[in-house]
């Protein structure tokens, strides 16, 4: 299907194209910057659907890593207006959505740096809510108000549970309080924890629905403002266990039931994840036969639980949601590709048809929806697609071109992404992906990349990925390999996370590099190794387990050090439980590539953000230092004031950049120790 550029997203972008058309019309060329194109970030983000469906509002990239909230009418011609900024520094917006069709609440998010009572600097990630009208005016934050006398502090002002679409700009938010020190006089309070109100996002008027309690960590509504479901923490000698309780009311009731356990841990037990009030059931999931499946349990005082979906293969990961009240209309899982099984018929049936129009394009999912679902945000895009947004009117049958999602790479030839498989050393097959250069027909010798992804508990999908995209446009081919310890392939495919499993799953990373050679894909002496965060683990440790495989490390916001990842979480809540994760001090050991610089024999180049609060800007900074005194090449390029998701434009740019001459100059001189 063609698609129409009536409503292009040259809104958000129109200063840029303005100036390109200019320079074309003046005769000038432009050069194509594959790294300031596939370093750019989404023209469009988290868009969203008023309640009557007329307007929509996304957030759009301003400068290099500030943020614009842009809102506009349905009309002839769509015309966004940017109605409120944030610089990223350290805030940026996050999300916004309706809540009613003059107003939106939006989350902002940022890391900032705070300072312990002994002086040692730690990184906080803070996230607020609040609410603005349509025109950018009104401006109000919907969190917790903290006066002079307010003890403690929180990080997140809490969720919005509800949107309580039958009301007219009113949330249902789990807050956060904190007591102060006037709790014995008529002006202090006591409460203290998580709780629910009913926020009027206008004017601020508050009432309580549930109170605070200490241990709550979420809550569950219905959809229609009945808060049916509570979770609550287990805590052991001062630390969060990693166990959780979860109960629930009865329609009707204010007295809380057990309902079921479920521990982090292991993933054992069942995790509840949304409530349907019409069949008054909770959803969640649960482990069946070794793979996450969803459950339903009867919410009528009978707990009668019943499988509703599984899968013999994969994992599912996460439910089909609809409309301004999150209706359950399905399940969503990955095989080599994103599925989903639409348990409401007219849904699929809707789904079917749009598929059908849209064959060339598998991707396809609806963004969001106005209260009635007679118009609906659709994307729809590909491994060689971004993406585009559509708006589809439900009673005309219309469908409308609405917005691209990446501007910058319009008209760029993009590679296919195949799926496949591998021999890993002990004759498992692994599952990857496995990317060529654009138009590549003859797939000999090229320069390569084993890109490993993040993690550990993620796994890669089929699709557009920057990252992989920018490698393949320079030339490389790219294999993106999931490797045991990945999740989403069930609990025998997980092992115990990468970190436990870690020589099993740098064992099957380092078979990626072998095959792409044996298979003659790969020019031995030009391949490489690229990772962020558990990737840059992989990257670096791959090194360490076999120096003879890859010609280069280039390692983004990597785990180095695993001893000094549990000691970054000491103070916080959930110490024990990465503890676990990790493992013990002789695993922590062996398993750290900072403990090993002398089994280096190729340059490494690293990346890393100074406000990055998942993974320590020291663990790069040490491991230089040890790479170097052990007569390595070895490179880091600091981010000032960039976290781990390093959301800049312009330090994106630069990190392709620099990844490609660094490899390009590794794969030309061989051997490169000193």
């Amino acid at each position: 299907m063609s698609r129409s550029r009536g409503w292009h997203a040259r809104n958000a972008l129109g200063a840029a194209l303005l100036l390109i058309a200019t320079l074309v019309r003046a005769g000038t060329p432009v050069a194509f910057d594959a790294a300031r194109a596939f370093g750019a970030r989404p023209s469009v983000m988290g868009l969203s659907l008023s309640p009557d469906g007329t307007q929509v509002a996304y957030i759009a990239p301003a400068k290099s890593n500030g943020a614009a909230l842009i809102t506009g009418r349905f009309e002839a011609e769509f015309k966004g207006t940017p109605v409120m900024f944030s610089d990223g520094r350290p805030y940026r917006l996050h999300r916004c959505r309706w809540v009613s069709n003059q107003r939106l609440v939006c989350q902002v998010f940022g890391i900032v740096e705070d300072r312990d009572p002994a002086g040692v600097a730690g990184l906080l990630p803070i996230s607020r809510w609040l609410a603005v009208n349509a025109d950018g005016s009104n401006v109000q934050t919907l969190g917790v108000h903290r006066g002079t006398y307010s003890r403690g502090y929180f990080l997140h002002d809490g969720d919005i549970i509800d949107y309580l679409p039958d009301e007219d700009a009113a949330v249902l938010m789990s807050r956060r309080y904190t007591p102060d020190t006037h709790t014995a006089s008529h002006i202090g309070s006591d409460k203290e924890g998580l709780g629910v109100d009913r926020v009027d996002t206008r004017t601020l008027a508050v009432r309580s629905i549930i109170p605070p309690r200490p241990d709550a960590f979420e809550y569950l509504s219905d959809g229609r403002g009945s808060v049916r479901v509570m979770g609550v923490t287990e805590h052991a000698a001062g630390y969060l266990s990693g166990k959780l309780s979860y109960y629930y009311r009865m329609a009707g009731a204010t007295d809380w039931k057990p309902l079921s356990q479920y521990d982090e841990r292991d993933r054992s037990g069942f995790e509840p994840v949304a409530v349907d009030h019409d069949l008054n059931v909770v959803y969640g999931f649960r482990r069946a036969d070794g793979r996450r499946s969803l459950y339903t349990i009867r919410l009528d005082g009978s707990l009668q639980e019943q499988l509703i979906y599984s899968r013999p293969d994969v994992d599912l990961s996460g439910l089909l949601r609809i409309g301004r009240r999150q209706r359950v209309v399905g399940v969503t899982y990955v095989t080599d590709r994103a599925q989903s099984e639409v348990f409401d018929p007219e849904i699929r049936q809707l789904l079917t048809s749009l598929a059908r129009a849209f064959r060339q394009q598998p991707l396809l999912h609806v963004a969001d929806s106005s209260v009635d679902e007679s118009k609906l945000l659709i994307f729809v895009g590909s491994d060689t697609d971004p993406g585009v947004y559509y708006l589809f009117d439900r009673k005309t049958r219309q469908l409308a071109t609405f917005l691209v999602v990446r501007a910058d790479l319009e008209g760029v030839k993009l590679a296919q992404v195949t799926p496949m498989t591998y021999p890993a050393g002990d004759g498992v097959m692994v599952p990857g992906y496995l990317t060529l250069p654009p138009g590549q027909e003859d797939a000999h010798g090229l320069p390569a990349i084993v890109l490993p992804h993040g993690g550990p508990s993620a796994r890669d999908e089929w699709g557009f990925d920057w990252l992989s995209q920018y490698f393949a446009n320079r030339g490389y081919a790219v294999l993106q390999p999931e490797f045991r310890g990945s999740a989403g392939y069930g609990d025998a495919w997980f092992q115990q996370n990468g970190f436990h499993s870690w020589r099993v799953a740098i064992g099957d990373v380092l078979s990626a590099g072998r095959w792409l050679v044996a298979q003659g894909v790969a020019d031995p002496a030009r391949l490489g190794i690229v990772g962020w965060s558990y990737g840059g683990y992989a990257a670096l440790q791959s090194a360490v387990v076999d120096p003879t495989v890859f010609k280069a490390v280039v390692a983004i916001a990597p785990v180095t050090d695993l001893a000094a990842l549990v000691e970054e979480w000491r103070y916080w809540g959930n110490f024990e439980v990465v503890k676990e994760l990790v493992g013990d001090a002789a695993n922590t050991r062996d398993a750290s590539p900072i403990e090993h610089p002398d089994s280096f024999k190729v340059p490494v180049l690293l990346f890393h953000g100074t406000l990055d609060r998942n993974v320590g800007y020291a663990q790069s900074e040490r491991m230089a230092a040890k790479l170097r005194s052990a007569g390595v090449r070895a490179e880091l390029v600091t981010f000032t004031d960039l976290d781990h998701q390093l959301e800049d434009s312009v330090s994106r740019a630069e990190m392709l950049r620099r990844s490609d001459a660094f490899l390009q100059a590794a794969f030309a001189g061989g051997r490169a120790t000193r």
